[in-house]
């Protein structure tokens, strides 16, 4: 499997990103939205983290309750589609078809977002910037 971006939320409100390679990211394959994941597989001893969503590497979002790798579907307002009001007491809102990918973690998926459920006893921090 290929380098993967991990962008990990914080309960603070802030998210870290890292990019995982190697068995690292081998461990995230066949996982799905909603499983939880072993932060000492993935190189963050003692966390444990929540998969919400994702990218593959097309940019298409990762959406639960597809079993597809991707597939275009009828939508209105969520996980791949922001929708709008037409008009607020006549319509509920615009359907478009858009084209979301599966939910599981598979080789063509480029960007985990994660959640912490469980802190670890080291904190998270992002990278120093190179100046």
């Amino acid at each position: 499997m290929a380098d993967v971006k991990v962008v990990i939320g914080v309960k603070d409100g802030k998210s870290h990103q890292r990019v995982l390679s190697g068995n690292h990211a081998e461990a995230l394959l066949g996982k799905k939205i909603d499983d939880s994941i072993s932060g000492d597989a993935l190189g963050f001893p003692g966390f444990e983290f929540l998969i919400t969503g994702g990218s593959d590497k097309s940019g298409f979002p990762m959406r639960k309750g597809i079993q597809l790798a991707r597939k275009t579907i009828l939508i209105g307002k969520g996980i791949g589609f922001a929708g709008k009001d037409r008009n607020e007491k006549k319509q509920p809102g615009l359907m478009k078809r858009r084209t979301v990918c599966g939910d599981t973690v598979t080789k063509d998926i480029q960007q985990v977002n994660l959640k912490v459920t469980k802190e670890g006893l080291e904190k998270l921090e992002s990278p120093a910037k190179e100046q």
